[in-house]
């Protein structure tokens, strides 16, 4: 390839999602922040919603400093009003969404026996219900314009179960659900809807535990290393651009740890 041709290809990358206007919840750092990078990277302006004021403008920075387009916002995605606000912004500002990515997510692990309602609750409220509403706040505005992309963050739990983790595994699953019926009522609206499941991946969560625990889970990644935020923004930015014929499916992330 030619250097001219190879410059060409860099710009058209560059601009995959050019004017485009990306919502990425919890993206104040994390596999969410890396997702708005890759998002704006390619051209789109990526809204950075999180919980703080801090997490989500330290996000827009980092993606302002260089030289990409980037917009803070707080937003709890378990509080519609909170939600609507997000999204009354996000309209009045740019008038349009075309990508949204439901990110925001947290875990309360301890054994089923063990597991007080407020924390199956909790879980359940933000990893499940919140992207019900949060898609809910923009999916009108997707139909009208006809086009809309959804990527839900899943994860490998919600599909084979995991020790400790009954909450975040009905949660996750539950996404996986919402997922696949979103995508068949939207489809004629050209609106696609698919989730990730990332396996382990290298983030603040995963970084509490012990060496030890680290240790055993290698053993079961083929691959041999853990995942980093950016493989799981490499989907994200695929859903987001190549995938128009791709709609209800899960693309799983984890080093081939479940094939």
């Amino acid at each position: 390839m030619s250097t001219q041709t190879l410059t060409e290809a860099k710009m058209t990358h560059h601009d995959l999602l050019k004017d485009q206007v990306a919502i990425v919840t919890g993206s104040g750092r994390g596999i969410g922040l890396a997702i708005a990078k890759r998002l704006a990277n390619a051209g789109a302006t990526a809204i950075i919603t999180d919980i703080t004021e801090e997490f989500a403008s330290s996000g827009a920075k980092e993606i302002t400093d260089s030289g990409l387009k980037a917009f803070p916002t707080v937003c709890n995605v378990t509080d519609v009003s909170s939600i609507e606000k997000m999204t009354e912004e996000v309209m009045n500002k740019y008038g349009k969404v075309d990508i949204l990515v439901n990110n925001a997510g947290i875990t309360k692990d301890t054994l089923f026996m063990r597991m007080k309602l407020e924390d199956w609750s909790a879980v359940i409220e933000t990893n499940l219900t919140s992207v019900f509403k949060v898609t809910q706040s923009v999916i009108k505005n997707m139909s009208k314009a006809n086009y809309g992309r959804i990527v839900n963050i899943a994860s490998v739990i919600g599909m084979h179960g995991n020790f400790g983790q009954a909450n975040y595994a009905a949660s996750k699953a539950g996404v996986i659900a919402l997922t696949k019926t979103l995508a068949k009522e939207y489809a004629s609206k050209n609106v696609t809807c698919n989730a990730i499941a990332p396996g382990f991946i290298d983030t603040a969560m995963t970084q509490k535990l012990k060496p030890e625990m680290k240790e055993q889970y290698l053993k079961f990644i083929p691959l041999g290393r853990f995942g980093q935020p950016e493989d799981v923004a490499e989907a994200a930015f695929y859903f987001c651009t190549g995938g128009s014929y791709i709609t209800g499916q899960v693309i799983v992330v984890d080093g081939g740890m479940f094939m």
